[in-house]
């Protein structure tokens, strides 16, 4: 009898995705945890791996194609069949993060955030029993258990419906550590098919009808992909919904290239090659601290303003596919090697196409360094649900009257957009000042003030 494998709730207002490889054939027998598809939402490129082990009966998608929540993607043959319902989070790793339903964010854009909460008591003092069946858990948390060496199946899931967590696999593998699981043997990927053009949702104003531009010369209509397609429909949903204002300055960084150089070597000595990002990401951090209203989303229907009292800030990292944006959590709270530490992995793993859900989603205020691009400065758009953006162009030197006298200096432009419903022209000027002030004084970055 076949048994049939949709794909689950995305949650966090994820509907659809976007099949970007199908890993496995019909008639294959594969084991439970065997990657089966790789798929992209609106957030991350993810893989999906097998529920079960068994023969695949029939494949029901195909590369290119857009499948909704439910809707059936391999049927499996011969094999063991799955104890009740199939884990609705395979593609969510990040439900811990979210025990109710939030709006959806404009991220598409984050990896391990190193936030490890502890596991209930309940869970910790239970004896771990060997299942049987497939195991709950996430495609980042299976990942986790291969490189710890973790056996999933003797191990208690202290998430929703028994899942198993992240941490309950650091746990497992600090109290009775495993011996290393091999992963699944590489396969090579199907051939990707044509990407199929969708129109993009409707968000305000309807749009008139375009000319036919072929009076006028040759076309070429090229398909937008899911994610251009999502970061378009994102940012006509900011630009539409949210009154823009922007307010530029410019941070004298000459002290802090000066320390950047001067720890290069130190830090590199230590695994880290410290970059302004970094710095620019705690000076940030800190100022939210003084201008909370900026680290927060507005509510219309309620008439209030969603303060978050938790500091995760979005990194635009370009990519081959688009801009993305990864997360890092709790940025005031870390040390500026760590922060930096943690930058650097994470925007490599975007670059790698190997980003999940979890470094995409939770921002609260997003940070974009074109610095290495050039320019003299850009406005942004801000990241909805968000309330403001910061953008970062290229320091040069110039200039600069100092005690009377005429002395070359590095600055730094910076332009803050913000929601002018939550802010005012002077409340964005205090705020852009508390991050010239700190990119001015390193030595208080370094201690964290």
């Amino acid at each position: 009898m076949a048994r049939d494998f949709v794909l689950p709730d995305l949650g966090e207002g994820l509907t659809e995705a976007e099949i970007r490889q199908v890993l496995v054939r019909e008639g294959e027998v594969v084991r439970e945890d065997a990657p089966l598809l790789e798929v992209e939402t609106d957030k991350a490129t993810v893989e999906i791996p097998s529920p079960v082990g068994g023969r695949v009966e029939k494949i029901h998608v195909r590369p290119g194609q857009t499948v909704k929540v439910g809707q059936v993607l391999v049927s499996f043959g011969d094999g063991p069949a799955p104890p009740g319902k199939q884990a609705a989070d395979t593609l969510d790793p990040t439900r811990k993060l979210a025990p109710r339903k939030l709006a959806p964010e404009a991220q598409t854009v984050v990896a391990d955030s190193g936030l490890a909460k502890q596991a209930p008591a309940a869970a910790a003092e239970a004896p771990p029993t060997r299942r049987e069946g497939p195991v709950p858990a996430t495609p980042s948390t299976r990942r986790l258990a291969r490189e710890m060496g973790v056996d999933l199946r003797a191990v208690n899931g202290s998430g929703p419906g028994g899942r198993v967590t992240d941490d309950d696999v650091r746990a497992a593998a600090s109290g009775a550590p495993a011996s290393a699981t091999a992963r699944p043997a590489e396969r090579a990927p199907a051939p990707a098919a044509p990407v199929v053009a969708k129109p993009l949702a409707r968000v305000g104003v309807e749009p008139p009808p375009l000319p036919k531009f072929e009076q006028w010369g040759p076309i070429e209509r090229q398909p937008l992909s899911h994610l251009r397609r999502t970061i378009a429909e994102r940012m006509t949903l900011s630009a539409t919904l949210i009154p823009h204002v922007t307010h530029f300055d410019r941070a004298d960084i000459t002290d802090l290239d000066a320390l950047i150089r001067l720890k290069l070597e130190a830090g590199k000595a230590r695994g880290v090659t410290l970059t302004l990002t970094s710095f620019l990401l705690k000076a940030v951090a800190l100022s939210l601290r003084e201008h909370p209203h900026f680290n927060a989303s507005l509510d219309p229907a309620a008439g209030e303003l969603i303060v978050k009292r938790y500091v995760h800030l979005g990194v635009a990292v370009a990519t081959e596919r688009g801009l993305i944006v990864p997360v890092i959590r709790d940025v005031d709270g870390k040390p500026l090697l760590e922060l930096q530490r943690e930058l650097g992995a994470l925007a490599q793993r975007v670059r790698d196409g190997k980003a999940t859900l979890e470094d995409l989603r939770g921002g609260t205020f997003t940070v974009t360094n074109i610095g290495a691009l050039g320019g003299t400065g850009a406005i942004p758009i801000i990241n909805y649900p968000e309330v403001a953006i910061l953008g970062v162009a290229r320091g040069r030197e110039e200039p600069v009257v100092r005690d009377g006298a005429i002395v070359p200096r590095l600055l730094l432009p910076l332009s803050l957009t913000f929601d002018h419903r939550v802010a005012d022209g002077a409340d964005g000027a205090r705020f852009a000042s508390a991050i010239v002030r700190r990119l001015e004084h390193p030595d208080e970055l370094l201690l964290g003030l």
